[in-house]
């Protein structure tokens, strides 16, 4: 099922990644719940980020949208405009957390999964805040389909 997620969405499997290191961190009795869980579980503490941090997966599959990012800023004139368009509201972003210096596709991705988050507390975001959204979203929506189209050619 995660091969499957990655292949179709990258985005959406680093999230889903993501939701699930919290949730086990919130709660850790359910570690047991299912073989998936077992396995995450393992992991995690494998890779000793039981209090905080991101699976090894989590990061290659980061590292690999990275990779599509910084093609695109070279070779595609409109990529380029939108990641600058966008720029303002991710360095606000970043200088609002603890790790300033992270990549704008990380910063993308920590705002859809606040707001992910905000969501599921029933809490409104403003209208900037959903622009933004939509934005960041277009973007990895947009590095996502790169990554599927070059993965099928493989």
């Amino acid at each position: 099922m995660v091969k499957k997620n990655k292949k179709d969405n990258i985005a959406e499997y680093i999230l889903y990644l993501w939701q699930i290191e919290d949730y086990l961190r919130a709660f850790p009795q359910q570690a047991d719940a299912t073989p998936e869980l077992q396995e995450f579980n393992q992991m995690m503490h494998r890779e000793g980020i039981i209090d905080g941090g991101h699976l090894q997966l989590a990061k290659n599959a980061l590292n690999e949208l990275e990779e599509l990012h910084t093609r695109f800023l070279n070779e595609d004139a409109m990529y380029r405009a939108a990641i600058i368009r966008l720029q303002p509201s991710l360095n606000l972003l970043k200088a609002k957390t603890d790790r300033p210096t992270m990549s704008d596709i990380e910063a993308c991705l920590t705002l859809l999964y606040q707001i992910m988050l905000l969501h599921l507390q029933k809490k409104e975001i403003s209208a900037q805040t959903a622009s933004v959204q939509q934005q960041a979203t277009g973007l990895l929506q947009f590095l996502s389909r790169a990554y599927y189209n070059s993965d099928n050619r493989d």
